[in-house]
């Protein structure tokens, strides 16, 4: 068994207090989310077309 299947798929996400930070820093952060999310979406791009082509390999005719 691999450890990683003990873990819960998903995470609580811990949101951070942003009350205090100031507009430079929390434009930053967006840019920062923003990129983040753009290289998740890549990445979801690259698992499907792995799994699409998995399938096509595999697929009995």
């Amino acid at each position: 068994m691999d450890l990683d299947d003990l873990e819960p798929k998903t995470q609580p996400v811990k949101l951070k207090d942003l009350t205090h930070w100031n507009i430079e820093d929390l434009e930053l952060y967006i840019e920062r989310m923003e990129k983040e999310i753009l290289r998740v979406r890549d990445m979801i791009v690259a698992k499907k077309k792995v799994s699409l082509d998995a399938n096509s390999l595999f697929k009995s005719s």
